[in-house]
């Protein structure tokens, strides 16, 4: 970046900022760490320095023009390749601390994830964790507005940097005691019929399923939808259905998995803000791809250090 696009970073954080709290500058400010009036000069400073309007008043809050929308959305991957190259230049010195903003989505609250972070954690005891689960759209976001370091994704997000680190096999989860439990492999046709548990609709898993299952020839009969695959596990073994989830080693008491013919895979994918990544975030990258057996982004192979999670 030169030196003008430099000089205007704080004024350009401030309105990236403002659009991510809808207007409203004390959420803003605070999201900074400014006060409310510094958040206010910095805006109507790029204002002047661009010279077209970039908010208006509304009540308590300000609304941004489309301009300013647009380009809030566009500076913010320069915004963070640059916040990331001071980071680099400053924390090198001592690459054992800083902070990571880690995320990853609510279905990976057990197993792999909180083991993984916890060996990270031994190995680097002075490098700060600052974790969110939540859902995979929501990481993405926060992936591409800078409030996260490195998330993991499901799908990976094309418009992001991501390497896969995994490759989760679908199987189909029934009862154990289902007319299908014995086999060691089915046709997704043969769930013709059944009741389906699945996640809601916005769930990547659950759009598989459906687009996976039209393809098959049938709509799902989906009668139940809970977002924790573990309870989607215990309701299969309990008989109210059965679903599509992701092969674990440690199957649920009272339930049978039952691998698919053809192919029915997603990918897990390590993301991150910018390429450039702060020397802390660089570590936790490292650490998850060389623990999980992929070796750079591109370079993808089945691996199940994942199955039991999802998003």
């Amino acid at each position: 970046m030169d030196q003008w696009t430099v000089e205007l970073a704080p004024q350009l954080r401030a309105l990236a900022a403002l659009a991510d709290h809808d207007g409203y500058m004390t959420g803003a400010a605070d999201a900074l760490g400014i006060p409310q009036s510094s958040m206010s000069r910095r805006v109507h400073a790029l204002e002047q320095t661009l010279r077209i309007p970039l908010i208006s008043r509304d009540g308590r809050a300000v609304r941004l023009t489309p301009a300013a929308r647009r380009l809030a959305e566009t500076v913010r991957g320069p915004l963070a390749e640059l916040e990331a190259a001071v980071a680099d230049v400053t924390d090198d010195s001592d690459p054992e601390h800083g902070t990571v903003r880690f995320g990853f989505p609510l279905t990976m609250g057990h197993g792999t994830v909180p083991s993984l972070l916890a060996d990270f954690n031994r190995a680097h005891p002075d490098i700060r964790l600052q974790l969110k689960q939540a859902h995979g759209a929501e990481l993405v976001d926060d992936l591409r507005r800078g409030d996260l370091d490195l998330a993991l994704t499901i799908p990976p997000p094309d418009a992001l940097p991501h390497a896969v680190v995994a490759i989760q096999e679908i199987c189909a989860t029934v009862p154990a005691g289902h007319r299908l439990a014995a086999r060691s492999r089915i046709n997704l046709a043969d769930l013709s019929g059944e009741r389906f548990i699945a996640n809601p609709a916005t769930y990547n898993l659950r759009q598989l399923t459906e687009t996976w299952c039209r393809t098959a020839g049938f709509d799902p009969d989906i009668t139940v939808e809970i977002t924790e695959f573990a309870t989607v596990r215990e309701l299969v073994g309990l008989g109210l259905g059965v679903a599509l989830l992701p092969y674990t080693h440690r199957p649920e008491d009272g339930t049978a998995q039952v691998r698919l013919l053809g192919e029915h895979r997603r990918a897990v994918g390590l993301s991150s803000a910018t390429s450039r990544l702060n020397p802390a975030a660089r570590g936790l990258s490292d650490f998850i791809i060389e623990r999980t057996g992929f070796a750079s982004s591109g370079h993808t192979r089945t691996h199940s250090s994942f199955g039991c999670t999802g998003g």
